[in-house]
């Protein structure tokens, strides 16, 4: 075990294995791919492989259907971004903010989640590993009929549509060009046994006939050549839209790790997107990570147009050196709805900055920061801590976790402050004034507010937030419940779970109906996976887990970072061989 959590702690915001625990676009025009994607199939009981086999539907089917909830406009309360349909979930932990909170939901309370009336309904078979959250969408219509829309994308580059109550296959495609094969793991535990579509996707209902799916692949072709690609995918049939998939290629100036001739070059081998797809503005950013410190990487995000899949910025995070990737532990990029704000991997920091606290050769690793979106990407803001170059020597990084945009607070003086929040190996929760983050002291931190002590271990995953309370859930900790008032974080914990999670902790997701009925829900990983509940007001508090009734709702291995995803009465968590299903017993 002390050996596992060496190699563990050698990689840049790594993780365990699946079961055990300038603004300028570098001049990197958009190339398409030369062969689309093949092998979709709209079929309601059959999935059809790359091969273009057809193949019997290996899914169970949960008792019961529901009514689809009714549609409408506007924003959902606390996400900060419009939906179409209240019920739907679009992007990674519900909203551009990523507070993990659903807040429409009105089947599951802390009167109804209990192992007499709440359990296991189903569970939904794929070809691989589900690293991505499942996604939904309500009341869609495909061939003909109205379905509820469970989608799933597996590492085997494939991306599935199920009737999410009735458990079979709408429609199944694959983001593999013909001949190719879903990447191997590059010698790196991380993402095992292959590559393909890693990152959560994200929806835009309103785009295309039907509405958009855009989704990143990975893949490996017969000449062993590496591709990633990012595809939009029309959501009722899986067909490719937008003239895609786009080949992701990127350039940017400078002289660090794989540059040739002053531009550092995006080598699609040694990365990998894990973090999840931001939508913003009608642009889809992506982030991304290296495979196990395999040099040489830097720091990419590459941002391409939601209308056109054309690439419309470029940003390079480390360009005059190395490392900095974005990982995140499958957490996306946050936003207020204008800047982007993430937390990067350990990598080069020039301690010399100028008098307005710029840094110097341009490069950020192992920072908070605040991205600018008006005119192409650019590094807005940052953060470092003043052991920032110690921390990345040590591998001791911050981009192991994801970041947090908080809703407007007002302290007991009437002073409104916007923050955002995230904490990653060091322990420390690093709470950040969005207007200005704090730039670097080599002396103290000079930031908004900073907690040491109050989380036990590192963190793997991203905290949610509801009622003005933030949740963290450390590796080996309990999942933690910090109170805000006055616009600051109490200073210790005002409740816990009296259970705690092992590698790699938990993402916490939440429940309710608007204010009231609040559930935090929560995946813990193992050879027997364990789904838990708990009293939002109180996580001393156990709702419900699923090892309470025996085996009934046991459903085998669990996967690393998956967060529990709830829609409609029902609670999906994804696992490394498909998608396990919870929700009232009986319900219909």
């Amino acid at each position: 075990m002390v050996l596992f959590v060496v190699v563990l702690a050698g990689c840049s915001g790594g993780g365990d294995s699946a079961t055990s625990a300038a603004a300028t676009s570098g001049g990197a025009g958009p190339a398409s791919a030369s062969t689309p994607a093949s092998g979709t199939t709209a079929a309601s009981a059959t999935t059809t492989t790359p091969s273009g086999t057809t193949t019997p539907s290996s899914t169970t089917t949960p008792s019961g259907t529901t009514t689809p909830a009714g549609t409408s406009t506007g924003s959902t309360p606390g996400t900060g971004t419009p939906v179409v349909n209240v019920v739907d979930v679009t992007t990674y932990h519900n909203d551009i903010r990523r507070t993990g909170q659903h807040l429409n939901e009105t089947a599951l309370s802390p009167a109804t989640v209990n192992s007499t009336t709440f359990g296991k309904l189903g569970f939904y078979s794929v070809d691989g590993p589900v690293d991505a959250e499942p996604l939904y969408l309500a009341s869609m219509t495909i061939a003909g009929g109205t379905h509820n829309v469970l989608y799933v994308a597996t590492e085997n580059a494939s991306v599935y549509a199920f009737d999410a109550d009735a458990g079979t296959v709408l429609w199944k495609t694959t983001t593999l060009a013909t001949g190719e094969t879903p990447s191997d793991s590059l010698g790196c535990f991380q993402i095992s046994p292959t590559i393909g579509v890693t990152a959560t996707p994200v929806i835009d209902r309103s785009h295309g006939p039907n509405g958009v799916m855009y989704v990143v692949g990975m893949s490996k072709d017969a000449g062993g050549a590496y591709h990633q690609r990012i595809h939009a995918l029309d959501v009722t049939t899986g067909a490719e839209l937008l003239g895609g998939p786009t080949e992701i290629t990127a350039s940017y100036p400078g002289t660090g790790a794989n540059s040739s001739n002053g531009r550092v070059i995006f080598d699609p081998k040694q990365y990998a997107e894990r973090q999840s797809l931001l939508l913003l503005n009608g642009v889809i950013y992506t982030g991304w990570t290296s495979h196990c410190d395999i040099q040489p990487y830097t720091g990419w995000v590459i941002a391409y147009s939601a209308d056109t899949l054309k690439q419309t910025s470029v940003l390079n995070l480390t360009p005059n050196g190395s490392g900095g990737a974005i990982w995140m532990s499958g957490a996306g990029m946050a936003s207020d709805g204008s800047s982007i704000y993430l937390l990067d991997a350990n990598g080069s920091f020039d301690a010399t900055v100028n008098a307005a606290g710029v840094q110097i050769s341009g490069d950020y690793g192992n920072a908070f920061l605040r991205l600018g979106t008006t005119t192409g990407l650019t590094v807005a803001d940052y953060f470092e801590a003043s052991n920032t170059i110690q921390e990345s020597s040590a591998d001791e990084d911050l981009g192991s976790g994801g970041a947090l945009v908080l809703p407007d607070l007002t302290d007991a003086g009437g002073t409104v402050h916007h923050l955002a929040l995230g904490a990653g190996k060091d322990s420390i929760i690093y709470m950040v004034n969005r207007d200005s983050l704090g730039k670097y002291n080599p002396v103290a931190d000079a930031i908004y507010q900073e907690l040491a002590g109050q989380i036990s271990g590192p963190v793997f995953s991203m905290p949610a937030y509801f009622n003005n309370t933030v949740y963290f859930g450390a590796w080996g900790d309990k999942i933690k419940a910090f109170a805000i008032s006055g616009a600051r974080l109490s200073t210790a914990p005002v409740n816990q779970t009296s259970n705690s999670f092992g590698t790699p902790g938990a993402t916490p997701s939440i429940s309710a109906n608007g204010a009231s009925n609040g559930i935090v829900w929560a995946a813990e990983n193992g050879n027997i996976a364990v789904l838990h509940a708990y009293d939002a007001t109180n996580l001393a508090k156990e709702l419900y887990n699923s090892s309470q009734a025996g085996s009934r709702d046991q459903f085998g291995p669990g996967n690393k970072f998956i967060t529990p995803m709830i829609a409609n009465g029902k609670v999906y968590v994804g696992t490394s061989t498909g998608v396990a299903v919870f929700g009232l017993l009986g319900a219909h």
